[in-house]
């Protein structure tokens, strides 16, 4: 519906994304990211507001006729990774890149933006172009404090969509599924307490990294035999810390780790055994364990209708195959918040290097994108505001 458009303002938005992509900004710390924004929905005469309490902008399209509200979103920050690619946009910011495509989120936004600006005649109602900073600070996040903004609540939309770059599809396909596209991602610290001691004299010590051993094998039963086998769990530790010198036996060890689910009933019940295997393991050995469990972002769940909606303007824009069945990823999303009170839906736009038989996946410092894909989600995101406007026109009255 907007390809014409979208293939005419390729090459702005390429140049946004690598203007992005070399000045990266961690979340909370996107100042500069705010300003490019807001310069540039300025010069396309885009009206907008900046959040109060964080680096959030929010754009205001209203179409020539009267209508309902839809929301496209876009998340803005970087992550804390030194780049690896050889490429003229590199970042020019040590240990710090956009590994993760936001970059392109939000000059495809900006690409949306400027595109449906130029045919408000054709809009009835409002877009709403989200640009939401510090997504990458879990569990704080930054969508809940956009929904509190009074900017935000004085255009409360009828339905949000999001999208984001997937490494794992090609160019010109979208992935969505109604239900679960992204999990609950939590997580925790446990500190074993033992006694420290001589390493020729072990029993006179209660060895924490002994423990810590026996732990993490034990942790890993809560999902082999506690949780049902047709459910989705996954237990990592992720980083273990601990002991002082090669010849004294380890008085403290710390494992630090993340549970990702899908049902919000499994999660209660990871966390519950986690912390109950935690205190057992440690007390049967003679060791103290404090455990800190920490909830992060909610599974992100599509409304099966709007999931519908964005696969159905997929095969009419990028024909059959532009919307493949495509399995749910246990990565956590903070747009999930967004869905837990409004309808919508969270799809994934193919952005596969062809040149890469391996494809570096998100948060990898060699990640990047096939900037071919920049067009596709510049059109979908457009089509799907517009149709999505025209149908919940049509149930408001």
């Amino acid at each position: 519906m907007f390809f014409k458009e979208a293939t005419s303002n390729h090459d702005q938005v390429v140049k946004w994304r690598r203007q992005l992509h070399r000045n990266p900004e961690l979340s909370h710390e996107e100042r500069q990211t705010q300003q490019f924004v807001c310069d540039t929905l300025e010069e396309a005469g885009i009206a907008y507001e900046v959040m109060q309490k964080s680096y959030g902008v929010i754009g205001m399209i209203k179409g020539e006729q009267p209508g309902k509200i839809v929301a496209l979103r876009a998340d803005m920050d970087a992550l804390p990774i030194e780049e690896k690619n050889d490429v003229p946009y590199r970042s020019t910011k040590e240990r710090i890149m956009h590994a993760c495509g936001h970059d392109a989120h939000t000059a495809m936004l900006l690409g949306a933006g400027v595109t449906l600006q130029k045919r408000r005649d054709e809009i009835a109602g409002t877009v709403l172009l989200l640009f939401q900073p510090a997504e990458e600070d879990a569990p704080i996040g930054g969508a809940q404090a956009m929904m509190e903004d009074p900017t935000f609540l004085e255009y409360e939309p009828d339905v949000v969509f999001g999208q984001h770059v997937w490494p794992d599809l090609p160019v010109g396909q979208i992935g969505v599924r109604s239900g679960a596209m992204m999990g609950n991602s939590d997580r925790f610290s446990i500190v074993i307490n033992g006694k420290a001691g001589h390493a020729s004299m072990p029993h006179q010590a209660v060895d924490a990294i002994v423990v810590a051993n026996q732990l993490m094998s034990s942790l890993q039963t809560i999902v082999s035999r506690n949780i049902d086998p047709l459910e989705s769990a996954v237990i990592t530790v992720g980083k273990i810390s601990g002991g002082d010198r090669y010849n004294v036996v380890a008085s403290e060890v710390t494992l630090e780790g993340t549970v990702r689910t899908f049902s919000l009933d499994v999660r209660e019940q990871v966390e519950k055994r986690l912390i109950q295997l935690a205190e057992q393991v440690a007390e049967a050995m003679g060791a103290r364990t404090s455990v800190h469990y920490q909830k992060g972002y909610v599974a992100t769940l599509n409304t099966e209708k709007w999931a519908e909606h964005v696969k159905q303007q997929a095969r009419t824009l990028f024909g059959e195959h532009g919307a493949p069945d495509v399995n749910p990823s246990l990565a956590g999303e903070d747009f999930g918040r967004f869905l837990q009170h409004y309808p919508g839906a969270y799809f994934w736009l193919g952005t596969a290097i062809k040149e890469r038989p391996v494809q570096s996946p998100l948060h990898d410092s060699t990640f990047d994108i096939d900037e071919e894909a920049l067009v596709y989600g510049v059109n979908i995101m457009a089509t799907t505001a517009v149709t999505a406007l025209q149908q919940v026109n049509r149930e408001g009255n």
